[in-house]
């Protein structure tokens, strides 16, 4: 007697480009949404009568709920079906939006932050996803794509929300992004198709993995490294910029300098590019490029302490730079192990934000004891880590191309 056979799946057709610029859209809306309040910040102070360090508490702990998420949520995308997920952490994050926006006190501000923060790592469910459902031939460029949405909506956020702030009010930026987050959300219920994992596992089981996949990959290892030193480079930039920038020499406002920071989102749209030369196969020159480009865009930050034109100049460099080393690593993971995308990118992602953390935090120190010069040394000095990261990964590729 014949054995019975289980009926085999249709296979999903590959998402189109206007379903892919939708998810960029909402990965970028996404990941903004955690930057909104940096440039806020004294507004928010003098509004609910708090102090400004009690104000920039909100950017810690929304630093804190984001890097849970990565390490609790985004692994799911293993487990649970995969558009369910997305769409279910943006609508959390929404509310987390709309409480913010409504807030009267710093109590409720602090929980609709750590809310967003929480289920804005809808971001990263979307990115191994769009890889996933993606023609296999052209996974760097829907992984690129996505990217120029997530940086683009980082590095917009804060201007964003200081154009908005000067309109209606620091809350206003919160209001209309949750408006925008349950749009979005609703369309990309209709147009994405299910997708689950062949082979899901218990929710334990799918946490332990992701210790098991880090000592598995010695590529993940090196690349989450590069990635995490090199946005832990950028990271000192963010955490510094506007204070020398509304310092004696340049004297500009919070508008002034959100403005600056649309420069960045050029840099951002050159994702796609990265990701077109990843397919092509050289991931790791693109990679070696601009850890270049990062170190010589801080030369151009740091004559830019006099000079507004040479700042603009390294911010751009150095924007273009990041997503240049960001993507390369995300073509080189999301190849290691294609059934544990998620967990992969929760294990990398996690990597990324903490470099980005310590890069703030190290920044602030070198801003304290030396200025705006000792921020650009730092700078620079992390990127040079970056490099021989970046060297000791590449030994790794000849090392598997001689067995």
């Amino acid at each position: 007697m014949p054995s019975a056979s289980l009926p085999s799946r249709a296979p999903v057709a590959p998402l189109s480009l206007p379903v892919l610029l939708l998810m960029a859209v909402a990965a970028g809306l996404s990941a903004g949404s955690n930057y909104f309040n940096q440039p806020l910040l004294h507004s928010i102070a003098v509004h609910l009568r708090v102090s400004d360090a009690a104000a920039a508490l909100t950017v810690t702990l929304g630093q804190v709920a984001y890097a849970c998420g990565l390490l609790l949520l985004v692994p799911l995308g293993d487990k649970l079906e995969r558009r369910g997920l997305a769409v279910g952490l943006m609508v959390l994050a929404s509310i987390g939006l709309f409480m913010s926006g409504f807030a009267t006190s710093l109590g409720l501000l602090i929980a609709g932050t750590v809310m967003t923060g929480l289920f804005s790592v809808a971001a990263q469910t979307l990115v191994p996803m769009a890889a996933t459902l993606s023609d296999p031939q052209r996974s760097g460029r829907a992984v690129g794509l996505m990217m120029s949405g997530l940086l683009t909506g980082i590095l917009a956020a804060r201007s964003v929300a200081g154009l908005l702030s000067a309109v209606g009010g620091w809350n206003t930026v919160y209001r209309v992004a949750g408006v925008l987050m349950l749009a979005v959300a609703s369309m990309l219920w209709f147009v994405l198709p299910t997708s689950r994992n062949p082979v899901p596992q218990s929710y334990a089981r799918t946490l332990r993995s992701l210790g098991t996949l880090l000592r598995k990959h010695p590529r993940l290892r090196s690349r989450a490294l590069v990635g995490a030193l090199t946005f832990a480079s950028v990271s000192v930039l963010f955490s510094t910029m506007a204070l020398m920038l509304s310092g004696p020499v340049h004297g500009m406002n919070d508008v002034q300098i959100g403005l600056v920071g649309l420069v960045g989102v050029a840099g951002a749209l050159m994702a796609s590019v990265t990701g077109r030369l990843g397919d092509r196969g050289w991931v790791q020159q693109v990679s070696a490029v601009s850890v270049l480009l990062l170190a010589l865009g801080w030369v151009f930050l740091w004559l830019g302490g006099a000079s507004l034109g040479f700042f603009l100049l390294g911010m751009l460099v150095v924007d273009i730079a990041l997503p240049g080393v960001h993507i390369s690593n995300q073509n080189v993971i999301y190849k290691l192990e294609p059934e544990a995308r998620s967990r992969i990118n929760a294990v990398y992602m996690t990597s990324y934000f903490a470099g980005a953390a310590c890069g703030s935090a190290l920044g602030a120190l070198a801003w304290r004891h030396g200025g705006w010069g000792m921020a650009c040394a730092l700078g620079v000095g992390l990127a040079a880590l970056a490099g021989g990261a970046l060297a000791y990964d590449q030994r790794l590729v000849v090392r598997v191309a001689r067995r």
